[in-house]
């Protein structure tokens, strides 16, 4: 039996129902039996040789609480001026509100009811434990509704970096035969109308030297151990159990450092010139919470990403962040305006996750937009139960960005999306969990050193004819060569169901699932991919792959793994 059922039984020993509850646990482990385990996760040659990250630690407190459901004070937007259905211009009341909760204590809600209210202007949440409401994205609910894009309103100052990076690196979108040459819009992937962070930080690095933000080592980190908890310090006296830090790793050996090489898992692989140029800058970073501090021997909430040497001049630095800030119950409109093309985005971009640790967004609906959720330097967060859909060509539905331990849950796609499932610049251990994308799917893996993350039962529609050579591009590299290769090790894909619309009744032999060739990523981990025609997987540099067209006993292994460890 498995842990998790051994662990029922000894809670139920002593009651009257152990009986039942131990026949029900036999039909159990029978109905499991006739579907095998993957060995990945029950042969231990298998499990030995072949890495596969714990990743039950994504979501609002590592998957441990539930949402809160209630505040401490209530405010209405009502009160500050807000006029449901009256066309004009809201923005100024929800602002207004917003500084109001700043002179209160504890969880404060700030209430929409029903209708429709106008957002023209940015909107920042600051403050910790803030939580926006409406009534819900239904008919009777509440619509936010945004007349004219982020290129119209002054430019973020945050934005400072990200537009001198576009104009030194020569960002540009080109289409000579379409007489096409424009710089990147600064709202492609970074922005939006409801913006949440903490006040005056730069949220992102560019890997522009001079814009290096100043680092407050707190401590530097000398042992540590991959899938770990533990790591020796050489003076914890800075640190406190409860604390939330960075942990950070650095590239200072140059193009052919160790730490590439870890990362990447020893392969022969084409790695980017952002990787090493640079080397005063984390080239990766994990958020941390620390349990427990034994004289220079501190214990973390969740595994290591990484080994912790001497050479990668690991460091426990301080973050400037937000808690606890929540939005939900919100249908977000756009107007249906023109497709312009990629990365040439107005900036119809409905959230912007920025510096939070433990937040979520919930029940949310997004029509029209160029990108519904963005994300960079947070960790910890829940964005669950959201719908993107509208007749307008996007850029992101809801993207990973330089992010830690996100989960993204119940995220149904039915609009054309040009990235629909990303994981993008930096993120480590975020989870795609019970998704739907049902226009032109792909897997987006976006470079820019992602690695340990998860697709995780994913039902996937692919409305397009399958070509003659019998070929889905399913694996897909985004993001610049500057970051190359798409993804790093141990990436997991986990569960993925496949619906081809237009496969002819003749076709026997199996469709092979592609992607970018020699550059979507290295050693990652494909379990179970089943389709309604048979399928076949084409992917690079060492990846471990296991049941294709076979059944799997369970559906998630984001689940499953968390609730092994739960009971453990």
């Amino acid at each position: 039996m498995s842990k998790a059922i051994l662990f029922k039984l000894e809670q139920y020993r002593n009651s009257p129902l152990s009986i039942l509850f131990a026949i029900f646990c036999i039909i159990a482990c029978r109905s499991h039996a006739q579907q095998s385990m993957p060995d990945i996760l029950s042969n231990e040659k298998v499990m030995k040789k072949h890495y596969l990250p714990d990743f039950s630690y994504a979501g609002y407190h590592y998957g441990e609480k539930a949402i809160p459901s209630k505040g401490d004070q209530l405010l209405h937007v009502e009160d500050f001026g807000a006029i449901a259905d009256d066309g004009l211009d809201d923005s100024k009341a929800l602002i207004k509100a917003l500084e109001k909760a700043n002179d209160m204590q504890g969880y404060v809600v700030i209430e929409f009811p029903s209708g429709e209210f106008n957002i023209n202007e940015i909107i920042y949440i600051n403050r910790s434990k803030t939580i926006v409401r409406g009534m819900g994205s239904g008919q009777d609910g509440t619509k936010l509704f945004f007349k004219r894009p982020l290129r119209f309103l002054p430019d973020p100052p945050q934005h400072v970096e990200l537009k001198e990076y576009l104009t030194r690196f020569d960002k540009r979108q080109r289409d000579p035969k379409d007489g096409l040459d424009a710089q990147f819009s600064q709202y492609s992937w970074s922005g939006a109308f409801i913006w949440v962070g903490k006040e005056g930080k730069l949220y992102k690095s560019y890997n522009l030297p001079e814009y290096n933000q100043t680092i407050n080592t707190l401590a530097k980190a000398t042992e540590g151990s991959q899938g770990k908890f533990e790591i020796k310090v050489k003076d914890a006296s800075q640190l406190s159990e409860g604390g939330v830090y960075k942990l950070t790793w650095y590239n200072k050996e140059g193009e052919n450092g160790s730490l590439l090489k870890h990362v990447y898992d020893n392969q022969d692989v084409e790695i980017g010139e952002h990787h090493w140029n640079n080397p005063e800058n984390p080239l990766i970073f994990q958020i941390v919470i620390i349990t427990k501090i034994d004289n220079n021997n501190i214990t973390v909430k969740a595994p290591l990403l990484h080994d912790i040497k001497p050479e990668w001049f690991c460091s426990l630095v301080e973050w400037e962040h937000v808690e606890e800030v929540g939005i939900e119950n919100f249908a977000f409109e756009f107007p249906m305006s023109n497709d312009f093309p990629h990365h040439l985005e107005d900036g119809y971009n409905a959230i912007y996750l920025t510096s939070l640790y433990n937040g979520w967004v919930k029940n949310v609906t997004v029509k029209n937009a160029d990108s519904g959720i963005l994300t960079d330097d947070i960790s910890n967060v829940t964005i669950e139960n959201i719908k993107t859909f509208g007749d307008k060509i996007a850029h992101y539905s809801v993207a990973m960005g330089e992010v830690h331990n996100v989960l993204v849950k119940n995220l149904k796609v039915e609009n054309e999306v040009r990235h629909p499932l990303s994981f993008n610049t930096r993120s480590t251990k975020c989870v795609y969990t019970d998704c739907v994308v049902e226009k032109s799917p792909l897997l987006d893996q976006h470079s820019a050193i992602n690695e340990q993350n998860l697709f995780d039962d994913i039902k996937l529609y692919v409305d397009g004819p399958i070509n003659n050579s019998l070929k889905y591009r399913l694996f897909s590299l985004g993001g610049s060569a500057l970051w190359a290769p798409g993804h790093g090790a141990f990436s997991t894909l986990y569960n993925i169901k496949i619906n081809f619309a237009n496969v002819p009744n003749d076709i026997k032999k199996p469709i092979t699932l592609v992607g970018t060739t020699g550059k979507v990523g290295v050693s990652a981990r494909i379990i179970g991919v089943n389709a309604n025609h048979p399928v076949e997987i084409d992917y690079e540099k060492n990846s471990y792959i296991e049941m294709i067209n076979s059944d799997l006993p369970f559906s998630s292994l984001y689940e499953y793994q968390l609730k092994i460890r739960q009971n453990d």
